[in-house]
């Protein structure tokens, strides 16, 4: 449905639509071009009567890296902040949430400060055990701004939430098994076809209950969680203009020596 050059490519699996973030020499990092093509794709997916269900997936050696820090610093040199790109990336992350179509994420490589993020507002999330998900923010001078502060604590629990926050460390996807956030373990070359597998299962009860009993549930989360949202954005913002973030993520994005991997990846932040 999509070419090869696109950021993300569309596959059609039975009643299960397949999004794959395809910027796979960025470990797909979230810029504007990707987050447009994911909020069409997943309109175009509502709009079909025959798609019941959505998997959400990455090319290449991981999930999806956070946001595209360079692509921060890009902004930035031209004279903006990154604050309006994240008011998209928030925004469609609610729209997972609250979408009428059930949503899967697989979740393989690293899943990180954004692609946490994105995972956070899925109804389910499959991943390898070796999957390496955290945070980060603070590991480069950032708040989040895509749901983190809100979601995490609510589907890992406060106390693990409250770790992977403040020190911004990379666990193994096995290791947070025990806070029930994550529907299953699956070896990698199992993974899309489980995603699908536990999508499909999802899509032969969709209707109209399924569609307001998501709708419900986003509702009673959203009790408090509208104000927070706008608040961490307000919170980044303030931090982006205090801060000087610019030279953090600079600095950061000049290292040159090898990095263990449960740090912080160049593509995301």
């Amino acid at each position: 449905m999509t070419n090869d050059s696109s950021p993300l490519l569309v596959t059609q699996s039975g009643r299960t639509r397949v999004l794959t973030l395809h910027r796979p020499h960025r470990r797909n990092a979230l810029d504007s071009t990707l987050v447009d093509a994911l909020d069409d794709a997943l309109t175009a997916a509502e709009q079909d009567p025959d798609t019941h269900a959505i998997v959400l997936a990455g090319a290449g050696r991981s999930f999806c890296a956070g946001a595209d820090l360079q692509y921060f610093l890009n902004l930035h040199a031209a004279g903006s902040t990154p604050l309006s790109f994240l008011r998209s990336v928030s925004a469609f992350a609610t729209r997972l949430e609250t979408s009428p179509l059930p949503v899967v994420a697989a979740v393989h490589g690293h899943a990180v400060a954004g692609g946490l993020e994105l995972a956070l507002a899925c109804d389910a999330v499959v991943a390898t055990p070796t999957a390496l998900i955290g945070d980060g923010h603070v590991r480069n001078n950032l708040l989040p701004a895509g749901g983190a502060s809100v979601r995490l604590p609510r589907k890992v629990g406060d106390s693990t939430a409250r770790w992977l926050a403040l020190t911004g460390e990379l666990v193994t996807a096995a290791s947070l098994v025990h806070t029930g956030w994550l529907h299953t373990l699956v070896a990698e070359d199992d993974l899309l076809s489980e995603a699908v597998a536990i999508a499909d299962t999802l899509a032969a009860h969709a209707g109209p209950a399924q569609s307001a009993y998501k709708r419900l549930l986003a509702e009673l989360n959203d009790l408090n969680a509208t104000n927070g949202l706008a608040h961490e954005l307000d919170a980044f913002d303030t931090h982006w203009r205090t801060s000087d973030v610019p030279a953090s993520l600079n600095a950061f994005l000049r290292r040159e020596t090898p990095r263990a991997t449960a740090q912080p990846l160049e593509a995301g932040a």
